[in-house]
């Protein structure tokens, strides 16, 4: 049995109600018809690059070597914005350069990045609102292919990056904010199991009093099934990241608390 070639990945603010999606594939097969596609998600809300970077982070690395991730939410379509491909030593990533690959650039070492401007790879069209179908599709295809990076275009150093906040010390208490929120409605919050450990160490206190919005939460659990019905829990989930949730309700709807809202661990 042949070898199977690298897989391509969507991930997009485009939904599923219109021809988006469709016609990106519709390329892509075009050109690679071996191509095997996985779509991460086209559920994030319209023009959310943030919350693109975070989706984008949170999978990438459980995909085989030599996936190429394109990944477009792209509010400056048509515009001067660049088209990038950053390569590192497992992975390629295609995307607008508006700060999407932040969170990528941040985990990943010796990452190789050029702008897509090699009109070979471009699919013509008369209009300039879908570089998703028009060059980051006939991208993703000829990466897949094997075509080497190199002729892709020149090497920048200057990829546009946002502001990514870690969590801080204000005297013996942790601040950190929340940066995801899941569709169970559970609060993913910027502290890791590491600064977990920090604050045990500095503050010798095995269990943190956690602090969101009016809620005080003492203690943490290890499971879902261990959190309360009725009022907020905490743990450490599957991406390494400290959650609020309660068990079987939507903790952003009972908390009303959202992305960018801080929360204390003292």
């Amino acid at each position: 049995m042949p070898e199977a070639g690298p897989l391509i990945t969507l991930l997009t603010d485009f939904g599923d109600r219109d021809w988006f999606v469709a016609s990106m594939k519709g390329v892509i097969l075009s050109i690679h018809p071996d191509a095997r596609i996985v779509d991460v998600s086209h559920q994030i809300p319209p023009h959310r690059i943030e919350e693109a970077a975070y989706v984008l982070e949170s999978c990438y690395r459980y995909f085989p070597e030599g996936t190429v991730h394109m990944a477009v939410v792209d509010p400056g379509v048509g515009s001067a914005r660049r088209p990038l491909l950053a390569s590192s030593s497992k992975y390629h990533f295609l995307a607008p350069d508006n700060g999407l690959l932040t969170r990528v650039l941040r985990r990943e070492q010796d990452v190789v990045i050029r702008q897509v401007e090699n009109p070979a790879y471009r699919f013509a069209a008369r209009g300039t609102t879908f570089d998703g179908r028009d060059l980051f599709a006939p991208a993703a295809a000829w990466l897949a292919r094997g075509e080497p990076v190199a002729t892709f275009g020149r090497r920048i150093g200057d990829p546009v990056t946002m502001r990514i906040l870690d969590p801080a010390w204000e005297g013996r208490t942790l601040v950190g904010t929340i940066e995801y929120i899941d569709r169970f409605g559970n609060l993913i919050s910027n502290v890791t199991a590491d600064h977990l450990e920090e604050f045990r160490a500095t503050t010798g206190k095995h269990e943190p009093t956690v602090h969101a919005g009016s809620a005080v939460i003492e203690g943490m659990v290890g499971s879902y099934s261990e959190g309360s019905r009725t009022a907020p829990s905490v743990l450490i989930n599957s991406c390494g990241k400290l959650e609020i949730f309660f068990d079987g309700h939507s903790a952003v709807e009972i908390m009303k608390l959202d992305v960018g809202e801080a929360i204390r661990l003292s």
